[in-house]
């Protein structure tokens, strides 16, 4: 029996522990995608305790702790931070195939240096550890950024955001860490949503622009890309709940943003027909600033109506949607293509069944404009597990070329979750070596190291187009 969350974690064969431990290991991590506070990094803060950093605002933790049946005052109400890591603690230990357990493993080794478990029953040892080491000065965000070896992280910012704390970060000369903004204009889309006129006064405001047509709206747009881009922002990120494509004229789109603001209800067709034309201008800009695009969809979100009304988004209450937009997620991407405006694009779809149906597309729009011009994102969400990155990398391999693959992300809120990276290393070496050992590939070390390390970083430096030579 192999001893519990070692060396060899994951790996089960000699091929996979040389391909992880001399070369997976060995390369730095780039977060190009996750939800990190920039704030929290200019003010280098400290966390009080382990409840601080690892359960608040962490909806998979809040998910199965529900799932055990812990009251909500335990998980986002008031209770004690202490209360609130018990539960966490006695939920854990009934985790037995999930990854948060292993990711929980994986954190309290690296960061904290502990190699027990944690349950119930050693929660109080965990706790008084955990908090005596969180007073290190090694242990504020900056250093846990630094010790997780991260050369560049890509936060997640809205149109609006000033991003004045990426400046402080940009100006302090003493962190050597890039953290650069990512554009997330999703507010900026959903005019169906009944705050959206708000957003647009807000949005008028700091671009300076008054909009009154769509025209106006796409004028503000491009303003605040060009402050973006002046911060060094070159990705985008959409989270949508499937990918329409419903063409319309000038003139009908027009009408549709007329309407919305002028308070009429709109339907889905109009909506949709809207979001095309949306997104077809921001692609049409993301090309011309030689930004990549990121596309997150197929989940259905907020499906707990009275919970969210008490907690509001992303707190625990998304789930996978059963909607496959093979043909208009195609037929989007050929739009672009045809007025010549497709920028590199990464796909993540939240179900799983999509994975060879992106593998396939992606392949149709491939050129020499860029090495893997257009990816399949990794396993996103609730597919970030074991089962979910050995089928997403497979049907990579299968369809495409695994060996382009930029992968892995954290999608994360903690400063503790690079370990995930780890995680995502270990499953990837145990696939490969596995296919060495079965005499699939051949052991090439020179040619697989390359392999390896792309997927792990070399890959995402390249395709984004990172400076990781200066800050």
């Amino acid at each position: 029996m192999k001893p519990f969350m070692d060396k060899d974690f994951l790996l089960s064969t000699d091929t996979a522990k040389e391909l992880y431990h001399n070369f997976a290991s060995q390369v730095p991590i780039l977060d190009y995608h996750c939800h990190i506070n920039p704030q929290e990094i200019a003010q280098d803060r400290k966390f009080d305790n382990i409840t601080q950093v690892w359960l608040g605002g962490d909806h998979y933790k809040w998910r199965q702790m529900r799932s055990n049946g812990v009251d909500e005052y335990y998980i986002t109400g008031d209770a004690p931070d202490r209360e609130k890591f018990q539960k966490w603690a006695e939920t854990l230990e009934k985790a037995i195939g999930n990854p948060l357990f292993h990711w929980s493993h994986l954190e309290l080794q690296r960061f904290f240096g502990y190699y027990g478990v944690l349950n119930g029953d050693t929660a109080e040892e965990v706790w008084n550890l955990c908090n005596a080491k969180l007073q290190e000065d090694s242990m504020s965000v900056r250093n846990l950024i630094r010790q997780s070896n991260v050369t560049l992280l890509c936060t997640t910012d809205d149109p609006i955001d000033d991003l004045r704390w990426h400046k402080v970060i940009k100006e302090d000369e003493s962190f050597d860490v890039q953290v650069l903004p990512a554009w997330r204009p999703d507010k900026a889309m959903n005019l169906e949503k009944p705050e959206y006129l708000d957003y647009l006064s807000k949005l008028a405001a700091v671009s300076g622009v008054e909009i009154k047509t769509f025209a106006d709206l796409k004028e503000t747009i491009v303003k605040r890309m060009e402050y973006f881009d002046s911060m060094g922002c070159c990705v985008s990120d959409h989270g949508i709940d499937y990918v329409m494509y419903a063409p319309a004229s000038d003139e009908e789109v027009e009408q549709i943003f007329a309407d919305r603001l002028s308070g009429k209800e709109i339907s889905k067709e109009a909506a949709a027909k809207f979001k095309t034309a949306f997104m077809l201008f921001v692609a049409s800009k993301y090309e011309e600033f030689g930004w990549v695009m990121q596309l997150h969809y197929g989940c259905k979100r907020d499906n707990n109506k009275s919970m969210y009304a008490k907690l509001g988004p992303d707190t625990g209450y998304d789930c996978i949607s059963n909607y496959a937009p093979g043909d208009q997620l195609a037929d989007f991407l050929n739009a672009v293509n045809e007025a010549k405006n497709l920028p590199k694009t990464i796909l993540y779809s939240l179900n799983p069944g999509d994975d060879e149906l992106i593998g396939t597309i992606l392949g149709c729009f491939q050129n020499s404009d860029a090495i893997g011009k257009i990816q399949q994102g990794s396993a996103w969400w609730f597919n970030d597990n074991k089962t979910g990155m050995m089928k997403q990398m497979t049907s990579l391999a299968n369809l495409g070329l695994l060996g382009n693959f930029i992968g892995m992300l954290t999608d994360s809120r903690s400063f503790l979750s690079y370990p995930r990276h780890e995680y995502f290393r270990r499953i990837m070496c145990e696939l490969i070596g596995g296919w060495v050992e079965n005499g699939e590939y051949p052991k090439d070390m020179k040619n697989l190291e390359k392999i390896v390390k792309g997927i792990s970083y070399n890959n995402a430096v390249r395709y984004f187009g990172f400076d990781l030579e200066t800050k």
